[in-house]
């Protein structure tokens, strides 16, 4: 009976601190989504963004304290308490809002806060040539052209041998005197006379060949397509346009208002790197650097007087006989900035040219893009019946071409 008494309590006291547990867990769950529907947007556990960090918040001050500033900090502050005030002066007496949270709401945020911070920060994976995730190696393919060459090249030396002892044995037994030795060249001039036909057809081959290879490298004079600069800052458009949705135009303004879409500067960069100082793929290295060139404390949150310009390298580079203009085709023409840039917010950790950029390529697209006129002020004023050249076919859609796009004057002059 002892026995079956002392079990009963052992379970008893085990589903109690089953039990404590799950709530624990239940607590820490609601902490998480209540902190991050109210705090994380000017709050991180372990790093400072718009207000402090809140590691170790619980030792700073009371739990009644914590309870009645998350509430309404405004109420601390006026009724003069020391350490309310001087955090309100820390941060340039910007107000905490007031939250109408219960007490176990607030006490759930502060456990999970706290189960945040005894988490060993996560060491980053290694990194590819962008900052991001570790890149597949490439593959080794000039390794296995060489491996192909030389298995080729013993093969040919065993065939060679196979020929030659062939050879002496036939004249061995037809009584035939042995050849006088020959040079590497006295053989291949041998060779070469007892093989015209063949010596011709490679000849003709590589004469071919070379006229292909080498018109196609005169084409290629100029053209840049796949160039990948290294950058001052490994910026990725994957990340900034496609995750975190970031229009173009924010950052390139130019491009709806002028002739350059133009790099932004570093205070541009700053409008959100002011708060978030630590990237997902790169840390806070890269944003470091953003730092640095505009000489910006970011624990402080001031500027300091020796700010320097950040060295980019111009990726998309015209000649200086071909005239572009990016308003033209973004604002009046509403070509999106993908056409010529290429899926930047799927692939482009680096920015990187994607299009030839030729004049044939230009052309090409001048000739098949329909004109955008459905609503678009700036063609309000045409009369449409003669903008379409194919009288016969009134119904026909208006490309660029059409409009003068294939104008040598309009991009050269």
């Amino acid at each position: 009976m002892n026995h079956w008494s002392s079990f009963r309590t052992i379970r008893l006291v085990g589903t109690f601190l089953i039990a404590l547990l799950s709530f624990s867990s239940i607590q820490a769950q609601d902490g998480e989504a209540l902190f991050k529907a109210n705090c994380a947007s000017c709050h991180a556990v372990k790093e400072k963004l718009v207000g402090p960090a809140l590691k170790g918040i619980e030792t700073r001050r009371p739990e009644d304290w914590l309870i009645k500033w998350i509430k309404n900090s405004q109420t601390l502050v006026k009724a003069g308490d020391d350490y309310a005030v001087k955090i309100y002066n820390d941060y340039n007496k910007v107000a905490m809002p007031a939250f109408n949270l219960k007490d176990d709401e607030i006490k759930a945020m502060l456990a999970y806060i706290k189960t945040e911070a005894e988490k060993p920060d996560a060491v980053a994976g290694p990194k590819g040539p962008a900052g991001g995730a570790a890149q597949e190696a490439p593959k080794p393919i000039g390794l296995y052209l060489i491996i192909a060459i030389v298995i080729i090249g013993a093969i040919a030396m065993v065939l060679r041998r196979v020929q030659d002892t062939l050879a002496r044995t036939v004249r061995q037994k037809q009584g035939l005197p042995e050849p006088a030795p020959m040079t590497r060249s006295q053989a291949f001039v041998h060779w070469s006379r007892n093989n015209k036909k063949l010596v011709a057809v490679i000849l003709i081959f590589l004469a071919l060949f070379g006229s292909v290879k080498g018109w196609y490298a005169l084409q290629s004079v100029g053209i840049h397509q796949g160039y990948l600069p290294e950058q001052p800052i490994k910026y990725s458009h994957q990340l900034h346009a496609g995750k975190l949705q970031i229009q173009c135009i924010y950052c390139h303004s130019g491009a709806e208002k002028g002739k350059v879409a133009g790099v932004p500067s570093a205070n541009v960069c700053m409008n959100c790197h002011k708060y978030v100082r630590k990237g997902p793929e790169t840390g806070t290295e890269e944003i470091a650097k953003i730092y640095k060139a505009l000489d910006y404390d970011p624990d402080k949150g001031t500027y300091g007087p020796n700010p320097k310009p950040l060295q980019w390298v111009r990726v998309h580079n015209l000649p200086d006989l071909a005239y572009f203009n990016h308003a033209q085709h973004v604002k009046v023409g509403q070509v999106a900035c993908q056409t010529c840039h290429g899926p930047v917010q799927d692939s482009m950790t680096v920015a990187s040219q994607y299009s030839p950029l030729t004049m044939g390529w230009c052309i090409d697209c001048h000739r098949k893009t329909p004109v955008k006129m459905a609503g678009n002020g700036y063609y309000a004023g045409y009369d449409h019946s003669k903008l379409i050249h194919d009288r016969n076919t009134p119904d026909s859609v208006i490309t660029v071409a059409k409009i003068g796009g294939l104008e040598c004057s309009r991009c050269h002059y």
